[in-house]
C-alpha cells in the first residue's frame, strides 16, 4: 500500500507540471486575437492576426530541436532533473510574454521578444511530453504502462478545458476593450502564480528505479546516431502523429479565433 501510495503521488507530481506546461502553451492560441493587437503594428487587422497566429506556430520548429537536445539531457542526467529544467524554460517563456510590454511601448523589439519566448516554450514542449511519459512508463506497476502514460495525455486535456473555461469566465467579467488591454494576460499570470508551487512538488520527485539501475547513459552523439540508425521508423511515428496533432491544435486553438473572426460568434475574449 505504500508503494501504491508513493506512486500516485509520482503521478499526480508529474501530471501537474505536464498540465501547467499545455496550459501555458495553448493559452497563447487562445487569445491570439488580443496579443496580436498588442505585440503588432495596428496598420493592418488582418496582418496582426496572421502575425500573432505565426508567432504561435514558430513555437513548434523548437519542439524537435528540444526533444532531440533536452532529452538525450534527461537520458543521461536523469528523468526528475530533466522535468525541472523543462518547467523552468516553460516558467520563462511565460512569464517574458505575460510582463513583455506591447508594440506602442517598445517597438519592434516587443514581437521579437514574444517570438523569443514561444521559441523557449517549443524548446520545453518538446521534451516535456516525452519526458512525462517515459517517467510514468518506468513508475509503472507490470501489465499497467498504457494506464499510467494515458496520465500525461489525460492532464493536457484537462488543461485545455481549464483555459477555456477561464476565458469563458474572464469575458463574462471585463469588457472586449479590458480584454484587448490587459485581460489577455491573466491566464498567463496565472499560469506563472502556479509555478512555484509546481517547482515545490517536481523536486520531490523521485528518480524511477529503472534509470538508478542503468549501468551506461548514452551522450547526445550516440542518441542522434541511434535516430540516424532508425530514420525510417522515426519518419514512420513523425507520418503517424502529424494528422492527429494538426487536428488537435486546428480544433483547440485555431477554432475559438476562426469562429470569432470568421463566423463573427460573439465573444468579448477575442
Amino acid at each position: 500500500m505504500q508503494d501504491r501510495s508513493a506512486k500516485i503521488k509520482n503521478v499526480i507530481r508529474v501530471s501537474a507540471g505536464n498540465f501547467l506546461e499545455m496550459y501555458d502553451f495553448m493559452v497563447f492560441g487562445y487569445y491570439a486575437a488580443a496579443i496580436g493587437k498588442t505585440f503588432f503594428p495596428k496598420s493592418n487587422k488582418l496582418a496582426q492576426l496572421m502575425l500573432s497566429l505565426a508567432t504561435f506556430g514558430v513555437g513548434f520548429l523548437t519542439r524537435p530541436l528540444g526533444a532531440l537536445i533536452l532529452g538525450a539531457y534527461i537520458d543521461r542526467h536523469g528523468r526528475r532533473k530533466g522535468l525541472i529544467i523543462t518547467l523552468a524554460m516553460m516558467s520563462v517563456g511565460t512569464l517574458s510574454i505575460a510582463a513583455m510590454p506591447g508594440y506602442e511601448a517598445i517597438g519592434l523589439l516587443a514581437p521579437l521578444l514574444v517570438v523569443l519566448g514561444r521559441l523557449v516554450q517549443g524548446l520545453s514542449a518538446g521534451v516535456e511530453l516525452g519526458g512525462v511519459s517515459v517517467y510514468l512508463s518506468e513508475v509503472a506497476t507490470p501489465g499497467h504502462k498504457g494506464f499510467y502514460v494515458a496520465w500525461q495525455s489525460a492532464s493536457q486535456q484537462c488543461a485545455v478545458i481549464f483555459a477555456a473555461l477561464l476565458g469563458v469566465g474572464l469575458s463574462s467579467r471585463f469588457s472586449p476593450q479590458e480584454m484587448s488591454r490587459f485581460g489577455w494576460r491573466i491566464p498567463l499570470i496565472i499560469g506563472c502564480l502556479i509555478i512555484p508551487f509546481l517547482f515545490i512538488i517536481r523536486r520531490s520527485l523521485a528518480e524511477t528505479d529503472e534509470f538508478a539501475a542503468r549501468v551506461h547513459h548514452p551522450r547526445i552523439g550516440e542518441v542522434m546516431s541511434t535516430i540516424g540508425k532508425n530514420f525510417r521508423i522515426v519518419l514512420l511515428g513523425m507520418m503517424l502523429v502529424t494528422m492527429t496533432t494538426v487536428s488537435f491544435y486546428m480544433i483547440t486553438a485555431y477554432t475559438p479565433t476562426y469562429g470569432t473572426k470568421i463566423l463573427t460568434w460573439p465573444n468579448k475574449a477575442l
